[in-house]
């Protein structure tokens, strides 16, 4: 697929050669980004977390009915948690695989179910491990697995004492994905760590030497994550027409958390804006483009909240199918806004890359 990448063009946040306020000011930008939205994002990822580990070790412990509804329910938690912060993909979530880890999604050849499903059959004792289950594929070891073992085929054991293996392997599951939360959750937090390395930009900086670099990082965020969220996880099951449409290869679709993700995503993109702070350095004759940005935020996120249930249902019905393609226009909208106009007001441009992947 085309990634946006943001490249410079008068700089407006200039380098070593520009006044110190310059730098200053990018500093301000960025570090009420990180404490306005990254550090409270990864902490609630982190805590919901935690309580899906907790849910799976008590439905392990005690099979039932609503032992397995609460670990179903606290899985959608922690997906929603996730699907507001993964827009933040650079600095800590990147280190150690831990996105691929996370989730390892689109799989549309099927790669990591087989792992998994073949990891039920033959009950290896390594992927139930938590110390051991870190080694293994990365398909194996996150929400997309844990959501086979709460939600797929044969999922329904689980209230009672008919599987404990596929318990234990999704206990080994939940509390990886526990560990990744927690370790993202403390590297945004560490001291000389990479949020102070994107929110001190200056020539000694090996990331980030100018103010410039530090914004250009920060509007990439909104327009690489748009691309993803309109082109991948959209673009992965919504075609042209209803009869191209792919509905088993949407994300979270086994737990009907398709579009829910979807919103969380672009709700994730609109707190990370008003954190920033960005609309406020524009000129009075310029605010109307963060004005546009809020609404069309919010329009795009009401459209997919609408649609909240089975994929498969909101695809059979004309008019809520007419919803995500509406969802599909609006990121475009926004695309828009971020990459040429507010790029336009902070002296950068955009020029697209075409990268190797999905």
């Amino acid at each position: 697929m085309k990634w946006l990448i943001l490249v410079l063009a008068t700089p407006l946040l200039a380098g070593a050669a520009a006044p110190a306020s310059a730098n200053e000011k990018a500093t301000e930008i960025i570090q009420s980004s990180i404490t306005g939205f990254v550090r409270p994002a990864y902490a609630a990822l982190h805590e919901r977390a935690a309580a899906l580990n907790d849910a799976v070790k008590t439905l392990c412990a005690t099979p039932s009915p609503a032992n397995l509804q609460s670990a179903r329910d606290r899985f959608k938690a922690e997906t929603d948690a996730w699907s507001y912060a993964e827009i933040i993909r650079i600095g800590p979530a990147t280190e150690q695989n831990r996105l691929e880890r996370m989730l390892f999604w689109p799989d549309r050849k099927g790669i990591g179910l087989k792992q998994v499903q073949a990891t039920l059959a033959a009950k290896d004792a390594a992927a139930a491990d938590p110390a051991q289950l870190p080694t293994k594929s990365v398909a194996m070891q996150g929400l997309g697995a844990l959501e086979f073992v709460l939600f797929g085929t044969g999922s329904e054991a689980l209230s009672s004492s008919g599987d404990p293996y596929r318990c234990q392997y999704g206990a080994a599951v939940a509390a990886n994905i526990e560990a990744m939360a927690g370790e993202i959750d403390a590297a945004w937090a560490k001291k000389g760590g990479f949020a102070d390395q994107w929110a001190q930009p200056g020539p000694a900086n090996p990331l980030y030497q100018s103010g410039t670099e530090s914004v250009t990082a920060l509007l990439e965020v909104f327009v690489n994550g748009l691309e993803l969220v309109r082109d991948v996880r959209l673009g992965g099951f919504l075609g042209k027409q209803a009869a191209d449409d792919k509905p088993k290869q949407a994300i979270y679709w086994r737990s009907d958390g398709t579009t829910r993700s979807l919103a969380a995503n672009l709700a994730g993109m609109k707190a990370l804006f008003e954190a920033s702070g960005l609309g406020n350095q524009l000129s009075p004759d310029t605010r109307w483009v963060a004005d546009s940005v809020k609404i069309v935020l919010g329009n795009a996120i009401d459209a997919a909240n609408a649609l909240d249930g089975p994929i498969d249902d909101t695809l059979a019905g004309e008019q809520k199918r007419d919803k995500l393609a509406y969802f599909r226009l609006v990121t475009s909208t926004l695309t828009e806004l971020f990459a040429t106009r507010l790029a336009a007001e902070f002296g950068l441009t955009a020029g697209f890359s075409s990268l190797d992947g999905d």
